[in-house]
């Protein structure tokens, strides 16, 4: 159990952000037990042969990275700086972690060192180089394609926790986070049977970071200057499957268009996206949103210039129903 002080000013200090690295290190997580992690087969049968091919799966990331519950590195996840995740600012905080830190938690590693995670125990400073430019090409060959969708999901996330805190306060938004997490006693419990990090008493804040590729469980960094806890983000049940077809029955209660357009949003979209994939014009796509967000089957929020818009929980049960 850690247990992460959290006394009134410390929730004061609760934030949200996003990170590339997290769902780096969950992702390679994923590949090294991808039966633990049904959900992500389609994305990991579809990522592992390019993966393997270049090396990937057997080089010092893939070293690092061990099958859960397994202790990961925390250098391998500084904190991330906020809502705008940027790979490249990301490595760089990775490549400056110093030496003495490395070497520190490679000693918390169990077993023999492989050759790899070795020589950079030996040198941190050209391993980290060698271990950001790994980072990079798995970036490019198992996330980069489908990092608009993924960041999708955090955005909404993001969004959607916010309204929560806004509705229901701190306790509402901390003890709906994940099963294995609560809030009581002026501290976030975290039930991780295998976790090894100590208890964190200070009351320091805490960065939440959603992820997609962490489900089903939680990960926690307790033990740096910055308490960390990445969960896994609502709606990534359908991230892998192609937008399903409505039923008859909800399209001769809601019409073809818009019935059309809820089996669409999978995902949180912009009206761009969603005429793309309907085949509905841009207006007509527009038009149709309004109905739905005013009869409370839609939400939609900013990031950035664009609009994104999502199903809510009554449409999810149209859906269901119908299905």
């Amino acid at each position: 159990m850690v247990a992460i002080g959290l006394s009134a000013g410390g929730v004061a200090r609760v934030r949200f952000a996003l990170s590339c690295l997290w769902e780096v290190m969950a992702g390679v997580r994923v590949l090294c037990d991808p039966g633990r992690h049904a959900l992500h087969l389609p994305w990991a049968n579809r990522v592992r042969p390019r993966l393997a091919e270049a090396g990937l799966l057997d080089g010092l990331l893939g070293q690092l990275v061990p099958p859960a519950p397994g202790y990961l590195p925390d250098f391998l996840t500084p904190p991330p700086a906020g809502l705008s995740p940027d790979l490249g600012q990301e490595l760089a905080v990775l490549r400056a972690t110093p030496p003495d830190t490395v070497r520190a938690q490679l000693d918390l590693c169990p077993g023999p060192r492989p050759a790899a995670v070795a020589a950079l125990y030996a040198d941190p400073e050209a391993g980290l180089g060698r271990l950001a430019d790994e980072i990079a090409a798995y970036w490019r060959l198992a996330v980069a394609r489908d990092w608009p969708r993924i960041r999708a999901v955090l955005d909404a996330e993001v969004f959607r926790r916010a309204r929560r805190l806004a509705e229901d306060g701190a306790a509402g938004l901390l003890n709906d986070l994940h099963e294995r997490v609560r809030w009581e006693d002026d501290a976030l419990l975290i039930s991780q049977r295998h976790c090894a990090a100590p208890d964190v008493p200070d009351g320091r804040g805490l960065v939440l970071v959603p992820s997609v590729f962490v489900w089903p469980s939680v990960l926690s960094i307790a033990a740096g200057d910055v308490p960390q806890l990445a969960y896994p983000a609502h709606g990534i049940g359908g991230l892998w499957e192609c937008p399903a077809e409505a039923s008859d029955a909800l399209g001769a209660v809601l019409g073809r268009g818009r019935a059309r357009l809820l089996a669409a949003l999978d995902a949180p979209r912009s009206t761009t996206e969603l005429a793309r994939h309907t085949g509905l014009s841009p207006a007509g796509v527009s038009q149709h949103l309004t109905a739905l967000r005013a009869a409370g089957l839609v939400v939609t929020h900013r990031q950035g210039r664009s609009l994104l818009s999502s199903r809510t929980a009554v449409a999810e049960a149209l859906l269901g129903a119908s299905a």
